[in-house]
């Protein structure tokens, strides 16, 4: 597996490759890599003939009250998972190689990052779509896979490619969750043992969501929205930050409860650590 720092490494990697007539995917990360992780990985090798896994904490998506210096890192484990996984090359540039001196243009997303997470997190989505932009032009992948348990990134990515027409096909992956159905994130490590046992209520507080959505009269939009968040902050020290029911393809609120709708979910655990998961309430 080649190992790439400089920008210009990992383009003229792929350039080669290119010449060769293979076709390229791209996994962007922040590492730390759990078994999420690794399932976009196999899936990319599904796709294309070269995988590009990139591994960049990124700073322009974190606030300024938010987790950057203590984001967990490893970069050797990180390293020897994707080998084994079968990444072709690891590319871990720097943040004064991505974002130099004078760097001052952004990718500017509209009303589909304004909400859900972007609420609490402004400019969040600014600086995913910037950075994913870069690292579209540098790697050049035919296919790009992200994970769905952040559903409004995978939106904002899809209107990105449409709207500044990238010539590569986006594909989502499902969620991977722990035994016990908690959905597999870097964050989870912030967890004390007492918060991650305590934390399966998100998983519950969705499946609470699909079965009262799928009954023969389902209730309100409200009445589901209000029975997740009862179900979640009954624990000591959980806060929902949001439980909104949407329209998958556009994010809106939910007028009513249908085959188009998700649950998207995000709590505070005893405001240190962040989650976020979600569902479709059918299928």
């Amino acid at each position: 597996m080649k190992r790439c720092v400089e920008i210009a490494a990992m383009r003229e990697c792929c350039r080669a490759w290119r010449r060769e007539g293979r076709s390229i995917a791209l996994v962007p990360t922040m590492g730390f890599f759990h078994e999420g992780h690794l399932s976009l990985m196999r899936r990319a090798k599904t796709l294309a003939d070269r995988v590009v896994v990139s591994l960049f904490v990124n700073p322009i998506q974190f606030g300024p009250r938010e987790d950057l210096a203590s984001y967990p890192r490893d970069l050797e484990r990180d390293s020897a998972l994707a080998a084994a996984a079968g990444v072709d090359a690891l590319f871990m540039p720097t943040a004064e190689a991505m974002y130099g001196d004078g760097f001052q243009t952004r990718v500017v997303v509209g009303s589909l990052g304004q909400d859900l997470c972007g609420a609490s997190r402004p400019g969040h989505f600014d600086g995913v779509a910037t950075v994913v932009t870069k690292l579209f032009h540098i790697v050049a992948p035919d296919v790009a896979v992200f994970g769905e348990k952040d559903f409004q990134q995978l939106a904002v990515i899809r209107r990105l490619v449409a709207d500044l027409d990238f010539d590569l096909r986006i594909v989502g992956e499902p969620i991977v969750r722990e035994a016990d159905g908690l959905a597999m994130s870097s964050r989870n490590t912030y967890l004390t043992k007492e918060e991650r046992q305590a934390a399966v209520c998100l998983y519950r507080a969705l499946t609470l969501a699909k079965t009262m959505a799928q009954q023969d009269e389902p209730p309100t939009v409200a009445a589901i929205e209000r029975a997740v968040r009862d179900q979640i902050e009954k624990n000591a020290g959980f806060a929902v930050e949001y439980a909104t029911v949407v329209d998958r393809a556009s994010l809106a609120p939910a007028a009513k409860v249908d085959e188009n709708c998700l649950l998207a979910l995000a709590v505070r655990v005893n405001g240190r650590v962040r989650l976020i998961d979600n569902t479709p309430l059918f299928g």
